[in-house]
């Protein structure tokens, strides 16, 4: 066994559950028992388990038969201590105080924080704070800057993908457009993939804002072409040419006031532009539920035996990333606050321009 400083590590998942979750929790403190001896303290339901103090020791048994399981076993939420911090009714204490509190109280030498954008950001606020923090990626939008992939990605692409390959039979059989809205609010990550994956006709994310008539202009030759049938795929966030030009403000207020999600709204969009019948599937939650792929089991172990390295020569302030098939450690400073969006010249959009998919630009 390698001798370490650090015995006792406090361990969050935040934010959005995602595939592959347990799979890293299981990587981080079963490397982390076996080969350093360390200690892990769960703490429960994200940042608000560490400001409430509700943590308790992780057991061997603990993180046995957890790699296949979808979700978090320490349970998750969106709780942000840095954001409008209120003292405590009881306490008295503001957020970041009971967290140092709690930190000390439970004797943790380091806390990995499992986590998207605002997990990460929040963790490298921790670190300013004193706190030795390593992050771990975990997103299936991808969108993580300083690492090329996340965990949980694979599987949401994966189950996009089968959604759409069974959407096309049913489009085939009614002569429809079938509008399928999948997740990817701020990047367009998750719809680019599984468009090509699935053979989508149209692909509409946030980097590429769309306008209505070149959607349309696209489904109308089809159907010339005698194609009776259009799959549409279209991210959550994905917006118009004219809501591109708006302020953050009045974006914000048009996308409050809109009665149905994006999906539906472009389906009745083309409904009028095109005359064409028009359907929409928004797989929601699906995407995000459910045991995680084969690779996402394998990329969270490998993210979570590599956390327990950094940990143990007390490499901290680190984003646990992936790059150019190398884990490596990226501070969390560069990451904080960042959305890592597809560049515009990205290979993969232009494989998809050149197999014919429309971005609707």
């Amino acid at each position: 066994m390698k001798k370490t400083a650090v015995k006792t590590v406090g361990i969050l998942t935040a934010g959005g559950d995602a595939p592959g979750l347990n799979a890293a929790i299981r990587g981080v403190c079963r490397s982390g028992m076996i080969n350093y001896g360390m200690k892990f303290v769960g703490i429960r339901n994200g940042y608000r388990g560490l400001v409430e103090g509700d943590c308790f020791q992780i057991k061997t048994g603990d993180v046995a038969g957890i790699l296949t399981r979808g979700g978090t076993i320490l349970g998750t939420a969106r709780d942000k201590p840095f954001k409008n911090p209120v003292p405590d009714a009881d306490t008295g204490l503001l957020p970041i105080e009971a967290i140092k509190k709690n930190y000390k109280k439970w004797k943790m030498d380091a806390l990995v924080v499992l986590g998207g954008n605002g997990t990460n950001t929040t963790g490298s606020l921790l670190f300013e704070e004193g706190l030795n923090v390593v992050g771990l990626p975990k997103t299936i939008d991808n969108d993580i800057v300083g690492t090329d992939i996340t965990f949980g990605f694979h599987t949401a692409v994966d189950v996009a993908t089968e959604a759409i390959d069974r959407i096309h039979t049913t489009a085939h059989s009614h002569s429809r457009v079938m509008v399928v809205e999948v997740m990817g609010h701020k990047a367009g990550w998750l719809g680019l993939y599984s468009a090509i994956a699935g053979g989508g006709d149209v692909c509409l994310i946030p980097e590429i804002p769309y306008d209505i008539k070149s959607v349309s202009k696209e489904i109308l030759a089809r159907r010339d072409a005698g194609k009776n049938f259009s799959i549409v795929v279209v991210a959550e966030g994905a917006l118009s040419k004219a809501e591109a030009k708006m302020t953050k403000k009045e974006f914000k207020k048009a996308r409050l006031e809109m009665p149905q999600s994006i999906g539906y709204r472009v389906a009745h969009e083309l409904e009028e532009a095109t005359g064409l019948e028009s359907r929409v599937s928004v797989l929601g939650y699906l995407q995000r539920g459910g045991t995680p792929s084969p690779y996402d089991r394998v990329l969270a172990n490998q993210f979570g035996v590599a956390a327990a390295d950094f940990l143990a020569r007390e490499d901290f302030g680190k984003l646990v990333a992936m790059q150019n098939n190398k884990i490596v450690g990226v501070p969390l400073s560069e990451c904080a606050g960042k959305v890592k969006n597809i560049p515009l010249d990205d290979p993969i959009i232009q494989s998809g321009r050149s197999v014919g998919i429309c971005f609707g630009d």
